[in-house]
């Protein structure tokens, strides 16, 4: 959407490698984020977001006279424990913040949900963990209650997915965590919006090609192979335009994921509960 500010989305930092693309190395992120820093970019908030979007809507088709600002939200997919070592203290070394999108039955446990892309199963942010980072500026939202492809599911299964992470995180987190989703998948229709807007998010995030509506805004993964001082989803040339369209195919051949998570689901039993430590 024309006068959207760029929202970059990664999922894995760090930690051990894996057959799948997602991970993107620490020293690959903090020379990414200092590059980025030093060269005047800031990252906002899922409420500056909003209000900027506010007043885009309000433009409509005028022209935009000022030059586009270097802002963007950044963002992370799947809270995984790994950010606590491998970027969130770099972004508060720089000034900068993120949004997790968390999937809330999951939080303390391992990624039972996922195709096993590495030798072990991989841990995500315990609750603690969570609300330690939130009162350093640091913010969380749903990504759903199990990372299923909601277009996939019955009406029933979408209402449990969507409601239930947000009734989750706003009896955790309060209320601000509760205002937007970043679908899993990246997989949204009409009938997901409609759910997600009763289920009463605000703000919602979908793929590379996004609607231009509130709950359907875009978003560039941040894929392995992106590796330069400025990632594909900042860039306003050619290899942007390039980099853009790849990461919309990658983001598309998850499908493959999604129908492993079926396959699977259907022969092994929810994830036992975690306490917090």
């Amino acid at each position: 959407m024309r006068g959207q500010p760029p929202v970059l989305c990664y999922h894995r930092i760090g930690g051990p490698l894996e057959l799948g693309v997602t991970r993107v190395g620490r020293s690959v992120f903090a020379r990414q984020m200092t590059a980025l820093a030093r060269a005047g970019w800031r990252t906002m908030t899922l409420q500056e977001f909003a209000q900027r979007m506010k007043v885009v809507g309000a433009q409509h088709a005028a022209p935009l006279h000022n030059p586009p600002s270097r802002e963007f939200l950044l963002s992370f997919d799947d809270g995984y424990a790994s950010l606590t070592g491998s970027a969130y203290p770099i972004l508060a070394d720089l000034g900068f913040t993120a949004t997790t999108f968390l999937i809330t039955d999951y939080v303390g446990k391992a990624n039972t949900w996922d195709v096993q892309y590495t030798r072990n199963r991989l841990q995500h942010l315990s609750w603690p963990q969570v609300e330690h980072w939130r009162a350093r500026g640091f913010e969380f939202a749903s990504h759903g209650a199990t990372h299923r492809r909601l277009t996939w599911l019955d009406d029933a299964a979408i209402e449990t997915e969507l409601r239930g992470a947000r009734e989750t995180l706003t009896a955790r987190l309060g209320a601000e965590a509760g205002r937007a989703i970043a679908y899993p998948f990246g997989a949204v229709d009409a009938r997901i919006l409609r759910h997600a807007r009763n289920a009463g998010y605000e703000l919602g995030f979908a793929g590379v090609k996004g609607s231009g509506e509130a709950l359907c805004r875009s978003r560039v993964p941040v894929y392995f192979w992106d590796r330069g001082d400025v990632p594909f989803g900042l860039r306003t040339d050619a290899l942007g335009s390039l980099g853009r369209f790849v990461a919309h195919a990658a983001n598309r051949c998850a499908v493959g994921t999604s129908m492993i998570q079926v396959i699977t689901q259907r022969i092994s039993p929810p994830p036992e509960s975690v306490v917090d430590a």
